[in-house]
């Protein structure tokens, strides 16, 4: 198939895999009116590099790594689960950051923006089988034995996909940040909190349930 075909397919795909509103998304725009559009923009960066993670394992056929995911991912969910309601207790308890911090975002308060969405989702298996399944379905993008070539193209265009929607989250976000009061801000760390601790309880839970049927 032509290149731009695949690559345009690719991005799509990376769009597609980070829209949908979750901890990560709530993260994003949270982190962008706390700290500005870079510290958001990075947390979403996060994510992506946790989608061309599996999106490599997906397009490159790597079977075992696939099997060692999936044989782990109860552990993994528990862990992500776990990190999401520490995550959410932090957020509920964080005060607005002032103008001089924001401009003032350190080295490791970047990394560690990037970290914690790249956990997030790289804690989550299902997005890998979830490549697996979108690769296979769309066009048959993946053959049992892709080219260095197309697989490579392939992932990259994932991860500009991905990257491409949390710019223009963070963007389109910003706008509103300088609107905001600190009383607001507040509402939305308390808000925000609550729900990330709400998803990461639903992980806990839903494996709690599998585990007694």
């Amino acid at each position: 198939m032509p290149d731009w075909y695949l690559v345009l397919n690719g991005v799509l795909i990376g769009i597609v895999v980070a829209a949908p509103i979750g901890p990560v998304n709530l993260i994003c725009i949270r982190r962008t009116l706390a700290y500005g559009r870079l510290n958001g923009f990075l947390s979403g960066l996060g994510a992506a590099v946790g989608d061309a993670v599996f999106a490599i394992v997906a397009a490159f056929g790597l079977t075992a790594a696939a099997s060692m995911l999936v044989s782990v991912g109860d552990w993994l969910q528990a862990f992500g689960g776990i990190f999401l309601i520490a995550l959410g207790i932090h957020t509920y308890l964080s005060k607005p950051a002032d103008n001089e911090t924001v401009a003032t975002n350190t080295s490791s308060k970047l990394a560690a923006a990037v970290l914690a969405t790249f956990v997030l989702t790289i804690t989550n298996p299902a997005t890998m089988l979830g490549f697996v399944a979108i690769f296979g379905g769309v066009g048959g993008l993946v053959t049992t034995e892709p080219s260095l070539l197309t697989a490579t193209l392939l992932v990259a265009a994932v991860f500009i996909g991905s990257a491409l929607w949390w710019l223009g989250v963070t963007m389109t976000v910003g706008l509103l940040r300088h609107r905001m009061t600190d009383q607001a801000l507040i509402l939305i760390n308390r808000v925000s909190g609550v729900l990330i601790v709400s998803f990461g309880l639903f992980v806990i839970g839903r494996l709690i349930y599998n585990s007694l049927v």
